[in-house]
């Protein structure tokens, strides 16, 4: 178990595996993610210039190999997790000259008191498919954040509003600096682990090239979380394509988070109260 990574992402919410991905996947993934995205129409770049341009990972089924890599798993259980699965996930691509990021959480199940604790519901895997720096779009986040108190919380708004998209106020106090926000950039290739309750953003990509990281999310040790949030979990599993080749739709099928019990899930809700609820 590597426990210097485990003990950051339990302390800061997030941690970093070098070198997970091989040049031949790296290679691979650009060139698909590249035509995926010059084929999308040009108002889905301007609805959604804070985030990027958001685009299922069931595009492709190449994105199988990625949803179920070896090496990736064996990174999560040199963290200590035992089974995995998968629900969703995006390929994200920052246009140039695009505006910051806002604050916000993956998360959406904070009706769930198992949100409150150390144990975590859900990851993310990024991969960013460029080296990234501050001026291209980096990652932001507020370490620690995952599993402590902010005084951003009470200053957000629902998230992936069509005003926070576009960016249609840069005065907002989600696409705020923020005195405990540290940078995340990354080499391509490596992995970010991150606990989807980390509090994130990103800078501006104020550079002439796109800036396009694929994020897969996965809930590990699912057995071990209540039955309301095991079924919470299931129901935001994606079904891969029909119309894939059946190699890659078995692939995909294999690594999803199903729950068959009848167990009444929590509510979606992507706003954490606070302070933090009482235990």
């Amino acid at each position: 178990m590597d426990s210097s990574k485990r003990k950051q992402l339990d302390r800061d919410g997030f941690c970093v595996v070098p070198g997970v991905l091989s040049s031949k996947m790296l290679t691979d993934l650009r060139r698909v993610t590249q035509e995926t995205l010059d084929a999308l129409p040009r108002e889905h770049e301007e609805d959604n210039r804070s985030t990027g341009s958001m685009v299922s990972v069931y595009e492709h089924p190449l994105l199988a190999d990625l949803i179920a890599l070896p090496e990736a798993q064996a990174a999560l259980k040199e963290l200590g997790f035992g089974s995995a699965g998968f629900s969703s996930g995006y390929i994200i691509s920052k246009p140039p000259h695009s505006p910051r990021l806002f604050w916000h959480y993956d998360w959406a199940g904070w009706d769930a008191p198992e949100s409150y604790t150390l144990q975590i519901p859900q990851i993310f895997f990024m991969y960013y498919l460029t080296n990234t720096r501050r001026d291209n779009g980096c990652l932001r986040v507020v370490p620690g954040s995952h599993i402590n108190d902010n005084d951003l919380l009470p200053l957000l708004d629902e998230a992936h509003t069509p005003e926070l998209l576009r960016a249609a106020d840069p005065s907002r106090p989600a696409f705020s600096d923020r005195p405990d926000e540290i940078d995340v950039p990354m080499v391509a290739g490596d992995l970010l682990i991150g606990d989807s309750r980390l509090l994130h953003a990103s800078h501006a990509n104020e550079s002439d090239e796109r800036r396009t990281v694929i994020t897969l999310w996965f809930h590990p040790d699912t057995q071990d979380l209540g039955e309301r949030l095991q079924a919470f979990i299931g129901d935001m599993v994606a079904d891969p394509p029909a119309d894939w080749p059946e190699a890659a739709r078995i692939k995909t099928e294999s690594m999803l988070a199903r729950y068959s019990g009848a167990a009444e899930p929590w509510p979606w809700n992507r706003n954490r109260p606070y302070p933090t609820p009482a235990q």
